[in-house]
């Protein structure tokens, strides 16, 4: 290895894949890693419990104010509804409606406007009130800066149309662009319903309460939910009623509230506005009206608090990249460094020197582990080297010996097989000729087989026909005995059927006398019956017991009939059995004559089979004395010809293994020059390692 070689094996072929930064990058990875997400989740759930508590908080003050405001609302409402039931009031309005003209219904309109001022007088948020006529015979009552001449532009407006629909329900009415009954039109809200006579029930006045809205927002403007919340009503379809900035009245809320389910009457939620920045809005829906009241705070002003949080998150993450590096810095001098030193000493090792040796030792760790395993494995290469420079020599010098004696063996071999061919020459020549004398005897030997196998089969032939005569006979023999006993069995069959039909008439004989003994039953049973009818009452068990008697009678008589044909019936079998046996009877002796007939005939067979298979055993007796004189001259031309192949054989082998050993001498030769040329560049090779 050249010097330039040996300074680029020192340094990194890629800094960045070593070790070193490997570690350096994980460790650095895990510590800013472990920071962060320990910061940012501590500041993420700072945030989320501040705007849930104060989501939680804003909701149940927006939910005190909606309260307080109600109240004030239904004061309203109880205000107008005392107008509604005040008896007096009514009693003027009748009388201006019964009163065609002159002084009293002037008084009666007075006294009525006078009326209505006593209730409004005292409360200065009421800005004012009218009394539009719903008869045509009454005169509009306005009381504070409400205007009379108003009338007839209010009852062309649609809220107008709606309250005399809720027929006496209060009507609360947003304010209007063109305003209500007080001009100039001030920022207001109204309070509408009709008022009825009790008497008639008939609508009389349209009452409509206008209200500052700065009297309601005075209610709730000291009320903060948090730095730069606000609070507002809004009417049904969502728009401003009452706002800290009077520009968005009668406009379209910033936030957008859910319109159905529960969600739509309160709750609370995160929302969007317009410029772009997120609010938590808490809002609730009034008792007396379908306003709701709406109080947003941005979510920037609640979480500025937790943004110290993130700054410290921040701050802790430039520390910990700091002490990051520093463990890496570490970490590169204490494992980096020494696996660099340890990486040029192998390649040292690997270049040929053998003697380099780590200097770890007073590392305790796995890196002085590897190094004293390195030291180790250098110390037993190095001695391998040793041996193997040794092991070379003597190889070296055995091929050079090993090569002469090849070259010795290899013309040895040559002349054995020239003298070897030549003998398996005349050996091949006596096998020809033996060959064909082992073809002629084989084929008398084929012909002479033929001809035994054909006797053999003539013998087997008789033999089977032999014993089938002997099976045959033995067969007719047993069927003689079984016929004999046929016939006996079918003779005592006929005698007992005899005995068996006299029986049935000994039977019947019997059956003839039960029939009578019925029939004297029945009579007798008859005459005790009569005799006690004779007795009168005193018979009547008796009576009881005949009639029984008789009923027993009856029951023999019909079991002895059913007896009878039952007997008959067997008797005329056994008739028609006796007649079958008889008829068969002769057929038996018949068959028995024709049975001794077959039997004679098998045993003539058997004789005259007897006789053939003698002469025949003669036949294969003297075809054997032929086949044993072909047997014994086919063996011997056997010998002459296996002897001959066996020679021949013995020959070519003898050759053939002398061209075997003529090419292992030639391959031996080969061999050693290549290990004789191999020996010389294992030395050479060996001789680069620095092994002192």
């Amino acid at each position: 290895m050249t010097n330039v070689e040996k300074k680029q094996a020192k340094k990194l072929a890629n800094p960045i894949k070593s070790v070193g930064m490997k570690l350096f990058a994980i460790i650095f990875c895990g510590i800013i890693a472990c920071v962060m997400s320990v910061g940012l989740l501590a500041y993420s759930k700072a945030k989320e419990i501040i705007e849930s508590k104060v989501s939680e908080a804003s909701f149940q003050t927006v939910n005190q104010v909606a309260n307080n405001l109600d109240i004030i609302f239904r004061t309203y409402e109880d205000l107008s509804m005392q107008i509604m039931i005040d008896e007096d009031f009514h009693e003027q309005v009748r009388t201006v409606l019964d009163s065609k003209a002159g002084f009293n219904k002037s008084e009666a309109a007075g006294k009525l406007n006078e009326r209505l001022r006593n209730y409004v007088t005292g409360n200065v948020s009421i800005s004012g009130v009218i009394l539009i006529p719903l008869n045509p015979k009454l005169t509009v009552l306005n009381v504070g800066t409400a205007q009379a001449n108003r009338s007839e532009i209010i009852k062309e407006s649609a809220w107008f149309k709606e309250v005399i629909e809720r027929d006496g329900k209060t009507l609360w009415i947003p304010p209007q662009p063109g305003g209500l009954a007080v001009l100039p039109a001030p920022p207001s809200i109204g309070m509408s319903r009709l008022i009825k006579d009790k008497l008639t029930n008939q609508p009389t006045y349209l009452l409509l309460m206008e209200i500052h809205l700065a009297s309601i927002n005075k209610r709730f403007e000291d009320v903060e939910l948090g730095q730069g919340s606000e609070m507002a009503i809004l009417d049904s379809k969502g728009n401003y009623i009452v706002s800290p900035d009077a520009a968005l009245i009668g406009k379209s809320a910033k936030v957008s509230l859910p319109t159905e389910g529960d969600s739509a009457l309160s709750g609370s939620q995160k929302a969007a506005v317009s410029n772009g920045n997120d609010v938590l809005a808490a809002y609730t829906t009034f008792e007396t009206m379908n306003w709701k009241l709406l109080g947003t705070v941005p979510v920037k002003e609640l979480v500025k608090d937790a943004k110290a949080i993130q700054t410290m998150t921040w701050i802790t993450l430039v520390i910990a990249s700091l002490i990051a590096v520093a463990i890496g810095v570490l970490v590169i001098l204490t494992i980096a460094q020494p696996l660099v030193k340890l990486r040029n000493l192998m390649n040292e090792g690997a270049s040929g020197n053998l003697t380099v040796r780590a200097s770890f030792k007073k590392r305790r760790d796995e890196i002085g582990e590897l190094s004293e395993s390195f030291n180790r494995m250098m110390t037993q290469i190095q001695l391998l080297a040793v041996q193997t420079t040794r092991s070379a020599e003597d190889v070296l010098l055995t091929a050079t010996d090993l090569t002469e004696a090849s070259r010795k063996t290899a013309l040895s071999a040559k002349e054995i097989a020239v003298a070897t061919e030549e003998i398996a020459g005349g050996a091949a020549s006596l096998a020809v000729e033996a060959e064909r004398g082992t073809d002629l005897t084989s084929h008398i030997n084929i012909q002479m087989k033929k001809v035994i196998a054909s006797n053999q089969m003539m013998v087997r032939s008789a033999n089977e026909v032999e014993k089938a005569s002997e099976q045959g006979t033995a067969y007719m023999g047993i069927l003689i005995h079984k016929t004999g006993v046929t016939e006996e069995m079918t003779r005592s069959m006929v005698e007992k059927v005899d005995a068996l039909k006299e029986s049935t008439g000994s039977i019947v004989k019997i059956l003839e006398v039960l029939n009578n003994l019925t029939k004297q039953t029945n009579i007798l049973s008859l005459n005790a019956t009569i005799e006690a009818a004779r007795a009168g009452a005193a018979g009547k068990g008796f009576m009881v017991v005949a009639d029984e008697i008789r009923k027993l009678a009856d029951q023999s008589r019909q079991s002895i009939d059913i007896v009878g044909q039952i007997t008959e019936k067997i008797r005329d079998e056994i008739d028609e059995t006796v007649q079958v046996l008889s008829n068969a009877y002769p057929l038996f002796q018949e068959q028995i004559g024709s049975v001794k007939e077959a039997n004679q005939i098998f045993l003539t067979v058997q004789g005259q089979m007897g006789q053939f298979a003698e002469k025949l055993e003669l036949v294969t007796e003297s075809i054997g004395q032929l086949d044993h004189s072909q047997g014994i001259l086919a063996d011997a031309m056997t010998n002459v010809s296996a002897v001959a192949e066996e020679s021949s054989a013995t020959s070519e082998e003898v050759a053939s293994l002398s061209s075997v050993q003529l090419n292992i001498s030639d391959e031996m030769v080969r061999l050693s020059e290549k290990l004789d040329a191999v020996s010389r560049e294992l030395k050479e090779s060996l001789s680069q390692f620095k092994m002192n």
